[in-house]
């Protein structure tokens, strides 16, 4: 807690400016997506995916946000379980309109060229092969967002494991990436210093973690050439569930078998007030799960999913005061921008 502690301090001591009329919560549940893991063979993971893909349209069927959107579920994808029938069922799911797909990413003692070509390469076969991710209409580069894998984004690591890339976040840049969804990570080392934030990382040449800090985002203050857009989770103390019915427990927005969606982490979640500056009305929650592990998939599919749309559409749907987005990863890196280059409610897209 070391890592983290005095910046929650910090955010809570100043805390976004409360506004007078209607808010906007824009919700986002990024899914590590790892139908392989733990050692699951080709069968085991397609017939997990495949599973996922007859339930979860049913169980979203009955759930919509303010204007009417489905929930949205962005499935990040690992590139070093490339499966193309896997992708081609999530590929299904995201032309139904009831998600995305974005870029995840496990490596171990990698180079910055090694991992460029992997990037590279993954991405386009996102896109040419499922009609995936989006290219720039300018440049004709694809865009995507991304979740490191073991959470050691940009050598963070403190043993130095599983990245080996110092300066990744120029990398990321470099191959199209225009958002990283890594954070929270905590009880982790990798924790960032910086929380409950969307700011801009700048890398530094043969440095590690140099997303620790960063520029705040802000209204009428836009990336610049050399950053990249960090959108954290939320990450603050839960008071009502205590190790030893004494210190309070940590709320990092995880969806897991160990720590289901409850409608209290719902308003935990949105109390972090995570926001662009000089646009607070707007709030952004981004939560993540590992939904293609059996345990966190059973909790979700069997009841976990309906308590968490149930309890977000009664905290901000069915309000006055409110309004609920349902956004994939890429939305909420556009409802971000629009607000950052001044555009205001009902001018951003949700």
């Amino acid at each position: 807690m070391h890592l983290w502690l005095p910046g929650w301090i910090r955010h809570e001591l100043n805390p976004p400016r409360r506004t007078a009329g209607v808010r906007h919560l824009y919700f986002c549940l990024a899914d590590h997506f790892e139908p392989y893991w733990g050692g699951a063979g080709e069968e085991t993971a397609r017939t997990l995916v495949r599973d996922w893909a007859s339930r979860y349209p049913e169980i979203a069927a009955p759930h919509r946000d303010s204007s009417g959107t489905a929930p949205q579920h962005t499935y990040f994808y690992p590139q070093e379980e490339y499966d193309p029938r896997i992708l081609d069922v999530l590929a299904d799911l995201a032309g139904r309109r009831l998600g995305d797909v974005e870029v995840h990413l496990h490596h171990d003692h990698d180079t910055a060229a090694a991992l460029a070509d992997k990037l590279n390469g993954f991405t386009e076969i996102l896109h040419r092969r499922h009609g995936l991710l989006r290219r720039d209409p300018h440049t004709g580069q694809l865009r995507y967002a991304f979740i490191h894998g073991n959470w050691a984004l940009d050598n963070s690591h403190p043993e130095g494991r599983w990245c080996g890339v110092d300066n990744e976040l120029q990398v990321l840049l470099d191959t199209g990436c225009r958002v990283d969804m890594t954070m929270p990570s905590a009880p982790h080392g990798t924790q960032t210093s910086t929380v409950n934030s969307i700011y801009f990382a700048r890398g530094r040449s043969g440095a590690r973690k140099s997303h620790d800090s960063g520029r705040r985002a802000e209204v009428g203050q836009w990336r610049r050439a050399d950053e990249l857009l960090m959108i954290q989770g939320p990450l603050t103390l839960d008071w009502h569930r205590r190790k030893a019915g004494v210190l309070p427990r940590i709320e990092n927005g995880e969806l897991s078998a160990d720590n289901p969606p409850r409608a209290a982490r719902v308003r935990l979640w949105s109390g972090c007030g995570i926001s662009v500056r000089g646009a607070d009305e707007h709030v952004f929650v981004k939560v993540h799960t590992h939904g293609a592990q059996p345990r966190a998939m059973q909790t979700l599919l069997d009841g976990g999913l309906q308590l968490l749309w149930t309890s977000l559409e009664r905290e901000f749907r069915d309000r006055d005061d409110w309004q609920l987005h349902y956004v994939t990863a890429w939305q909420m890196y556009e409802a971000v921008r629009e607000l950052v280059r001044g555009k205001r409610r009902g001018e951003v897209a949700a």
